[in-house]
């Protein structure tokens, strides 16, 4: 019960700090070219975590040594983490928090389809396909695509984030294929490095400097969010979780960010909300009941046991 309790957390967690990156970016990058911004992004998170990893843990525990240990790391930092920001920072640009969010939950779409070609032992229950369909037709709702909008949506920006998304979810399978002996939070800091050296590398290429920077205090604030809340943290989080649950299963955190992002364009940007997103987040929540049935149906049953415990038995009287 509570090992469940605590992957539910993560999992909430990461979905609330992952959909707030889509606001953080939006809003930094009127400031901060993108491609830079993400880079010192994770020059900063990469400090934090290996500063941690390196005061909390023995030696012995943190140094890579075996290929599967390398393998997980340049999976990390270069597909899942690297590689997927920066198309991501790049596409959104182009579009809204809410429509890279959409774009970026796609990802519990490619994971399986890699999984199923390079894993073993994940496969996608009926149960879990209805509900993907079902969740992705919630987040569609939320950024109320229809035919006249959905050539719009797949073009342009929207079209490198999912490249993005796609990269994380390659990224991710491969992780879980690697099977790394190192834990979540010392892979995570060795791949951020790596993702850090990638991103300055195209920032490079791109022609930005950071001499075009503009530090006002909204990019300070997104660069710290992004940096620690949405970089070290939300990471070591979402690996924790392809750790315990699998590739398949922890990229479904990408069907709640959108409606973080949501909510955090609207109160945060003064981007809109109408009728339909909020039917969106309904179909979202159906989506995840289908999914999660028969993970989540004995924790409410253990919830419901103890609430009955404390209260007693309810009794029924006659006349």
């Amino acid at each position: 019960m509570r090992s469940r309790c605590r992957t539910l957390c993560s999992f909430l967690l990461v979905s609330v700090f992952f959909g707030g990156t889509f606001v953080a970016a939006k809003a930094g990058q009127a400031d901060v070219p993108p491609l830079l911004l993400v880079a010192l992004r994770f020059d900063i998170a990469a400090v934090l975590l290996l500063g941690y990893v390196v005061l909390s843990t023995p030696r012995s525990e943190w140094l890579p040594t075996s290929r599967g240990d390398v393998a997980a790391i340049l999976a990390a930092g270069l597909l899942a983490i690297g590689l997927s920001n920066g198309l991501l920072f790049v596409g959104q640009g182009s579009v809204s928090s809410s429509v890279a969010a959409i774009v970026f939950a796609l990802v519990p779409i490619f994971a399986p389809l890699f999984a199923g070609g390079l894993l073993a032992d994940e496969r996608l229950s009926a149960a879990g396909g209805v509900g993907t369909l079902v969740g992705l037709v919630g987040v569609g709702l939320v950024i109320d695509i229809s035919p006249s909008t959905v050539a719009q949506t797949v073009d342009g920006g929207a079209a490198i984030v999912l490249a993005g998304a796609m990269s994380l979810a390659l990224g991710t399978v491969l992780i879980r294929r690697a099977d790394s002996g190192l834990s979540s939070t010392v892979r995570t800091a060795w791949a951020l490095p790596i993702s850090a050296l990638l991103l300055h590398g195209l920032s490079l290429r791109a022609g930005e400097s950071l001499a075009a920077a503009d530090w006002t205090l909204g990019a300070i604030v997104s660069l710290g969010y992004l940096s620690v809340l949405a970089g070290a943290v939300a990471y070591i989080y979402y690996f924790g979780l392809v750790d315990e649950i699998g590739a398949t299963r922890s990229s479904l955190v990408f069907y709640a960010s959108p409606v973080v992002a949501t909510l955090g364009g609207w109160l945060l940007l003064g981007e809109s909300v109408s009728a339909t997103t909020i039917t969106g987040f309904g179909v979202v929540v159906v989506g995840f009941a289908i999914i999660g049935h028969e993970s989540l149906a004995p924790v409410v049953r253990r919830v419901l046991g103890r609430s009955t415990d404390r209260w007693g038995p309810v009794e029924t009287r006659g006349n």
